[in-house]
């Protein structure tokens, strides 16, 4: 009995440090390469949250099997050392997954955003993007667009490659900073006013996201945003083209 006692409680404080650790993992994945509302269009909170929940649980049942205080301390201390290292490594592991895959650009693609991911950057054309645009940052999704194409001949390119797989908001060098891209988007922007005529079921949605932006639907347009499994819709500021908000709806 005692010695289940003493598996509960050290069970319990690895339990304990396991959830501070994943704690701590959890602000820099969700604060900041997966903020809102990238952690749902990219799936970032699933990925990590599985990820977590394995790692938390496996370490302290493992403790729970192996801690005995009948043990000499240097055997005790290796085994628990044992345990201890390769939560680590597999919390490590994984964390550094959901970075890989983490967004690193929202970007103005012709007609829409997209939410391009660090896998989807091909490695060959890294080292293309303009000065101005980092490839892959580290502290969260930048807003860029896609430049206007030189020609026809680079248009079929593109236009090739991204019926092979390779998105045209991929590609780094066809990147430019948002603000050169403004005029072009404001052009492809539509009224959220008729947002809601088109989505009478979701005006409540709407309206909320509106409200909580200080906005009325004649003072705001929208565009699609695709991401990496759903379509979302981003509300932009019919002026200056900034991005206000998003709202878990496809718009196309």
């Amino acid at each position: 009995m005692t010695l289940w006692k003493d598996r509960l409680r050290a069970s319990g404080v690895h339990l304990g440090a396991s959830v501070v650790v994943a704690g701590l993992a959890a602000l820099l994945v969700f604060g900041l390469w997966y903020p809102y509302p990238y952690r749902e269009i990219s799936g970032g909170r699933d990925l990590f949250l599985l990820v977590v929940a394995v790692d938390v649980v496996i370490g302290p049942l493992i403790t729970l099997m192996v801690f005995d205080r009948r043990k000499p301390w240097g055997e005790l201390r290796r085994d628990l050392a044992v345990v201890a290292t390769l939560q680590m490594a597999a919390l490590g592991y994984g964390t550094w997954t959901v970075a890989v895959a983490r967004p690193v650009h929202l970007v103005f693609e012709l007609d829409r955003f997209r939410v391009v991911h660090g896998v989807d950057v091909p490695e060959e054309l890294l080292g293309r993007e303009p000065p101005t645009v980092q490839a892959l940052p580290w502290t969260g999704p930048t807003l860029i667009a896609v430049r206007p194409f030189r020609d026809a001949a680079e248009n079929l390119e593109v236009t090739t490659a991204a019926l092979g797989g390779v998105h045209i908001g991929a590609r780094p060098d066809l990147w430019q900073a948002y603000d050169a891209a403004k005029p072009r988007v404001l052009q492809a922007a539509r009224p959220v006013s008729e947002l809601r005529k088109r989505f009478g079921v979701h005006a409540p949605a709407i309206d909320a996201v509106l409200k909580s932006s200080q906005r009325t639907p004649d003072s705001v347009a929208y565009l699609p945003v695709v991401g990496r499994r759903s379509f979302w819709t981003a509300f932009v500021d019919p002026v200056s083209a900034d991005v206000i908000a998003f709202l878990p709806l496809d718009s196309f």
